[in-house]
Parts: structure tokens; C-alpha cells; sequence
């Protein structure tokens, strides 16, 4: 009877804890699945196989650690196996070192960005490359993080100040090359910061502000300040292996609870800091391989707690304290290659000291050579000056010949800032990754067409081959000599143009290739009877057949069925921000304005998005006027951001129709927050929508709708956009397999 007892005692127990335990909600579930993937599915993360994984209740181990609170991640430390350091690393992959070449370190970012409860973070030798996000700071629990020994360059991320609960900040062992940021003040919280074994370069500046300061490790970089003041609760202090200069500050015998000091592997000068050897807590001293001289004080004491010094060559003289003689106390001190009156270890005779002290000879030769290569360069810059001035002028002011030397002639009025390229970056456009390249296969090239085989393909540009007008220039259908369909535009040229620049305009053009782009097939010139001028550019592109994203929606011209669902929208709006993600970072120059519009998206057979209407504001006559005063970076951050605002509008139109969406300004102050609550969906969201779409789903592509369209969002870029709707699919893919998997059940 007892042991019946136990057992139902027993089952209970068991059975309570099963139906109080819960797996983490399906969107974090997602989101550790999705850092697998990003991570390349690395051996240490195998169990991570599906969203049925309890990941609170995998046990933690060496290389991985999950912790939950509340049913949320707030711990996630993973340790891999790639090389902490190697030489010859230069900012892209490395096969069998880092992550492949495919990784993007923004994405990555992106993606752990939704796990906003997190606490910790840490992410050790796993091979991540590229340059740490701004948008890190998106994790604004984060109260420690350690992103040591990978393979992480530039600057740290300014945003990072913005993180005031982080108290442990580590970055040990990667290839940083920025300078110390003078904004850690902010991090009011922080008690250990260590970049150890980076690039870091430039002064170090003040950080007694920092009171919660404990652990300070720069040591392995390239600093080269006078020492700043430190905060006096510093208890480990290490700066070895820079190029600090000048003398310890007398401000550093306030540092009384300073355990462990390194400075060795510098060029500090003067006398050590006396005061140093008696604070009261310090164990581990090293002052090695400075320039120290001169001579200890009789009178110096050393603390009870000291164990360790480390004073070696340096340039020190006289006789060594009592307080550092081996014999006298059970410690060890190190203090070789000195001039110290002192038989033990080896030391320099005084001679030595006194040479490198003052070295008043030498550094009047090196004076006196300093002023001759100075006379020398000066004389050189002069030649330079004088060979690119007559250069200048025999370009202005000589005749030219004709053919060739006149077209590379680039007029006054050729001012490329206008529409943001000059003729030197359209001659070194090039592709900036192999995705890129990729989109490129399969497509077919670009060529040179006759007038006469347009006429031909238009039958003399007939009304019964007219399309419309777009945005740019008129439209026509035609059907080439070989059977193909093709879509033939007008458009006039802006006068400033030389020939050759069109030219390199229109290769500019021609290399953009991607399989969500209109397929530019090739183009031709009409000069009107002028060698040396063009008035018209036809540009022939491949025919898509299936009508516009705009008509799906709505139906018009088909059957009720075939109006687009929740899943298809969100593919043809993946379609298109894809290709947009290619215009801006794709290629060197990037396209920015492309007048991003329902009606220029345009369905091929299986429905998939190509867009059209893009890049054509480098060759038309109707360019933006404020682009010519705003210079070229400014003008190219406004128009990235006027591809995300109009994106916003195309993404508004595929969750509520065009009749609502046309109202634009209107729906912003009316009905964009109604779009958070259900009863205001029902109102808002297109039928179809609400009937084949998850909630969260749709959520996910509102939020970033607001942050494209909204006056006080900082607009995302299309990276961002793309990591969005492609999490929107997965959300949505999960939902429709639990819902297939409950009407089975």
C-alpha cells in the first residue's frame, strides 16, 4: 500500500511539472532556428533541429547554454571551434576559418535582434566576420556581452552607448581598427570592458567618469597616448603591448583597491611611480620593456599583498629596495637588463643607461636628416604639382582629333553629381558580390539594335503596338525578327551627355541583371543625323505577360480564385524587395531612385515579381534638381530612404487594397494605428488577407510597413525589409503547418 502511494505520489509530481513547463513562443523558436542556419549549422548546435525543440530544457554544456525566464531566452552563450587568430585576415572569408561568404553579419544581428529579453550574449570563436551593426543596441537588455576571437573589424559601434545596462563589454581577439570611442562614459554600468589583441589605434582617452569600472583590459593594440586618468575602483588594469607615453600620472596612487596592473611593452618614461609598489591591494605590478631611468628611493616600500613585479628592460640605475631583493621576502621580482648596482641577474654596465637617457648626438643627426628628407619631399610635391598643371592645361587648351579623342571629351556641362555618378565611376562600375554575379546566369545579354529592327518590331511604331506612357517615356510592344516579345521605351536623353558617357551609362544599365528585374535586352541610340549627339535612347526589354502585382490584387481581368493570397503577396513582396536590396548594394555605383510604384512591379507566368522602371534616371532628361544641390552622399541617403518610404506604400497596398492605400497622408493620421488591434483589421485589411494569413504573420509585415511610411521612423534599410518578410513567411509556414497538422489530428 505504501509503495502505491509513493507511485501515485510520484506520477503527480511528474505529471504537475509537465503541464506547468512551456516551450518558448513559436517567434523565438524561429529565431534560434534561423541563428543556426546563419551560423552555418555548426556541430555544437545539431540538437537545434526543429520547432518542436524545448530549448529551455536542453541541458547546458561548455559550448552551449540556453537560459529562460518566464518563458523567454535571456541567456544564449555559444562557444565554437574556428582559429582565434590568424595572420592575413583582410576583412573578407576565409575558407575552413571563418563563416563562408554567403554570411552577413547585419543579418545576423537583424535576427538576434528578436530576442529582445536577452540578457547575455555570448559568441566566442565561431568564425563571425564583417563589421559590427549599429543596430546591436536593438538588444537593450543586454547586460553582458562577449563577442571574443572572431574575426570582427572597423570601428566599435557608436549605438553601443545607447545599451546602458551593459555592465561586461568583450571583444577580445579580432581585428578592430578603429579608434577608442570617447562615449563609454555613457555606460554608466559598465564594469569590465576588455578589447585585448585588436587594431585600436589613436589616445585613450578619460574614463574616471566610469565609477562602476572594475576590469580594463586594452592591452595588444596600437594606442599611443599619454596616460588618462582612471577610475578609482579600478581593480585590474591592463595596457600592456600599445605605445603609451610619458610618465605614470601621480593621480594613479588614488587607485588603492587596483589589484593587478600591467603597463610592460610601452614607452613610458621617467622614474616608476613610487607609489605604485605600496598600494595597498595590488599583487601583480609589471613595468617591463618601457624607458624608465633613474633611481629607486631608499625609502621605498612595497605592499604586503605584492607577489609579482616585473621592472625588466628598462633603463633603471642605483640600488635596488630592499623591498624587491628576492631573498628578503617571498616574492618574485624580475629586473634584468637594467644598469641596477646589483650582482643578480643581468645588467648593463651604467654606460649603456646613460646613452639611451641622452641620446643628444643622435638626435641632432636625426635632426639635421629630418630636415634634408623634408627639403627633398617639398622639391618632389613641387615637380607633381608642376607635371599635372601642364597636364591641366595641354587637356583644356591643345586641339583634339576627331573619332575617338573627341568622345572621350567630357564638356563643362557634363556634371555627373547631378545624377549622382561621374564618368569615373561609370568606367569602374563593378559587382560587389557573388549573389550578384549569380543573378546573372541564365539571363541573356544586353546588345546594340538598329533603328530599322525596331520599326520592324513595332511595325513603324504603330498605335496598335502602344502600350502607354510610364514615367519614363513611351512604350511600345514589338516582336523582334527571331520570335521574341520584348517591350520597346522612348525616352529623351538629357543634352548634357556626351556620347560617351551615354555609352557608359547604358553599360552601367546593362549589368544590372537579377531574376526580379525586367531583363534589359539591349538599346539603341538616335542621333537624328548627328555623329556626336543623341536626342532619343530606345532602350528593348524582355515582355512579361502575366499583368501587374496591382491587378492581382484587385482581380481586375481574372477570375476571383486567382486573386493573390496571404502567402503569394508575401512572395512577390520578397520578389521585389530583393531586387531592390540588388540596386542599392548589388553593384558599385548603386541605384538609389527608382520610383518604386504598384504598377511597375510587373508577374511573369508562375507569378513571380519583376520589377521595371528601375535605374532610368541616369539617362533621362528629367533628373531631380535638388540632387545637383545636396551633393552626392547626402543625395544618396535621401533617395535610399525614398525607395524604403515608397516600399512602405506597395506593402500598405498588399494588406489593404488600393482604394484604402490611395488615401496615403490621410491614412497615416487616421487609420495607421488601428491597424494594431483586431476590430481594426477587420475594418482595414483586405478579406482574403484576414482569411490566409497568421496574425503575427501580418503583424511582422505592419511593423515594418509603419517603420518605411511613418514621418518619425528612422527608415530601414532593404536588408532589413528582405530579414522582415522573409521572418514573415517562416511565421507564416509554421502556422499553416500547425493548422494542417491540427485538422489531421
Amino acid at each position: 500500500m505504501e509503495s502505491c502511494r509513493s507511485f501515485l505520489l510520484l506520477f503527480f509530481t511528474w505529471s504537475f511539472l509537465f503541464l506547468c513547463s512551456h516551450q518558448l513562443p513559436s517567434s523565438q523558436t524561429q529565431v534560434l532556428l534561423q541563428l543556426r542556419k546563419h551560423l552555418e549549422y555548426p556541430n555544437q548546435l545539431e540538437i537545434w533541429k526543429d520547432h518542436t525543440i524545448d530549448f529551455c530544457s536542453i541541458s547546458s554544456s561548455a559550448l552551449v547554454n540556453i537560459t529562460c525566464l518566464d518563458n523567454l531566452v535571456i541567456e544564449l552563450r555559444i562557444k565554437g571551434d574556428k582559429p582565434s587568430k590568424i595572420s592575413g585576415f583582410n576583412g573578407f572569408s576565409i575558407p575552413n576559418q571563418t563563416l563562408s561568404e554567403a554570411f552577413s553579419l547585419d543579418s545576423f544581428v537583424t535576427t538576434l535582434a528578436r530576442l529582445a529579453s536577452l540578457k547575455v550574449l555570448s559568441l566566442v570563436s565561431l568564425g563571425i566576420w564583417g563589421q559590427l551593426p549599429d543596430k546591436i543596441h536593438r538588444l537593450t537588455s543586454l547586460e553582458y556581452l562577449d563577442l571574443s576571437s572572431n574575426f570582427l573589424f572597423g570601428s566599435v559601434p557608436p549605438r553601443i552607448s545607447a545599451m546602458v545596462k551593459l555592465q561586461t563589454l568583450a571583444m577580445d581577439d579580432n581585428f578592430l581598427n578603429g579608434t577608442i570611442p570617447n562615449w563609454f562614459d555613457s555606460l554608466s554600468s559598465l564594469s569590465t570592458l576588455s578589447l585585448r589583441n585588436n587594431q585600436l589605434k589613436g589616445p585613450l582617452l578619460d574614463l574616471s567618469s566610469l565609477s562602476s569600472l572594475e576590469i580594463l583590459d586594452l592591452s595588444g593594440n596600437k594606442l599611443n597616448s599619454l596616460l588618462p586618468s582612471m577610475p578609482i575602483g579600478l581593480v585590474m588594469l591592463v595596457l600592456g603591448n600599445n605605445s603609451f607615453s610619458g610618465e605614470i600620472p601621480q593621480e594613479y596612487r588614488k587607485l588603492r583597491v587596483l589589484q593587478h596592473l600591467d603597463m610592460s611593452f610601452n614607452t613610458l618614461t621617467g622614474t616608476p611611480l613610487a607609489a605604485l609598489f605600496s598600494l595597498p591591494n595590488i599583487s601583480y605590478l609589471n613595468l617591463a620593456s618601457n624607458l624608465f631611468s633613474g633611481s629607486f628611493s631608499g625609502h621605498l616600500s612595497c605592499g604586503s599583498k605584492l607577489d609579482f613585479v616585473d621592472i625588466s628592460n628598462n633603463s633603471l640605475t642605483g640600488d635596488l629596495p630592499s623591498c624587491l631583493r628576492t631573498e628578503s621576502e617571498k616574492r618574485v621580482v624580475k629586473f634584468r637588463g637594467n644598469c641596477l648596482s646589483v650582482s643578480m641577474q643581468k645588467q648593463h654596465p651604467q654606460s649603456y643607461c646613460n646613452e639611451l637617457v641622452t641620446p643628444k648626438k643622435k638626435q641632432s643627426g636625426g635632426k639635421d636628416v629630418g630636415i634634408l628628407v623634408g627639403v627633398i619631399l617639398g622639391i618632389f610635391v613641387l615637380l607633381v604639382l608642376l607635371v599635372l598643371s601642364l597636364v591641366i592645361f595641354c587637356r583644356r587648351y591643345l586641339p583634339r582629333g576627331v573619332s575617338e579623342q573627341h568622345l572621350l571629351h567630357k564638356p563643362v556641362q557634363d556634371n555627373p553629381v547631378a545624377v549622382g555618378f561621374s564618368t569615373e565611376m561609370l568606367t569602374n562600375a563593378r559587382f560587389i558580390s557573388q549573389s550578384a554575379k549569380a543573378g546573372m546566369q541564365g539571363l541573356p545579354g544586353c546588345r546594340a539594335f538598329s533603328l530599322e529592327e525596331l520599326v520592324d518590331a513595332t511595325r513603324n511604331f504603330d498605335n496598335s503596338a502602344f502600350l502607354g506612357e510610364g514615367s519614363y517615356g513611351k512604350l511600345y510592344k514589338g516582336r523582334l525578327e527571331n520570335g521574341i516579345q520584348v517591350v520597346i521605351r522612348c525616352l529623351l536623353v538629357s543634352k548634357k551627355y556626351t556620347i560617351r558617357n551615354l555609352k557608359l551609362r547604358l553599360d552601367l544599365l546593362a549589368k544590372l541583371r537579377h531574376p526580379h528585374l525586367v531583363c534589359l535586352l539591349g538599346h539603341c541610340l538616335d542621333g537624328g543625323g548627328d555623329d556626336y549627339s543623341v536626342n532619343k535612347v530606345y532602350l528593348v526589354s524582355e515582355y512579361v505577360p502575366n499583368g501587374t502585382f496591382r491587378a492581382k490584387l484587385s482581380g481586375i481581368g481574372s477570375r476571383p480564385e486567382k486573386v493573390l493570397n496571404w502567402p503569394r503577396r508575401l512572395s512577390v513582396l520578397i520578389g521585389v524587395a530583393k531586387a531592390v536590396h540588388f540596386l542599392h548594394t548589388g553593384i558599385i555605383p548603386g541605384f538609389f531612385s527608382n520610383r518604386l510604384k504598384m504598377n511597375n512591379i510587373l508577374l511573369n507566368e508562375h507569378d513571380n515579381a519583376k520589377l521595371s522602371d528601375y535605374g532610368l534616371s541616369i539617362i533621362s532628361e528629367e533628373t531631380d534638381k535638388s540632387m545637383a544641390n545636396e551633393g552626392h552622399k547626402s543625395w544618396q541617403m535621401k533617395s535610399l530612404e525614398d525607395d524604403a518610404y515608397s516600399f512602405g506604400y506597395i506593402l500598405l497596398e498588399a494588406v489593404v487594397g488600393a482604394s484604402i492605400s490611395a488615401r496615403r497622408e490621410a491614412f497615416l493620421l487616421k487609420d495607421m494605428a488601428t491597424l494594431n488591434s483586431q476590430e481594426g483589421r477587420k475594418q482595414l485589411v483586405e478579406p482574403i488577407v484576414l482569411a490566409t494569413c497568421s496574425q503575427q504573420s501580418l503583424s511582422i509585415v505592419i511593423s515594418i510597413m509603419n517603420k518605411c511610411i511613418s514621418p518619425e521612423a528612422s527608415r530601414p534599410s532593404f536588408e532589413d525589409i528582405l530579414w522582415n518578410l522573409q521572418y514573415a513567411v517562416q511565421v507564416q509556414a509554421t502556422a499553416d503547418g500547425d493548422n494542417r497538422y491540427d485538422t489531421h489530428r
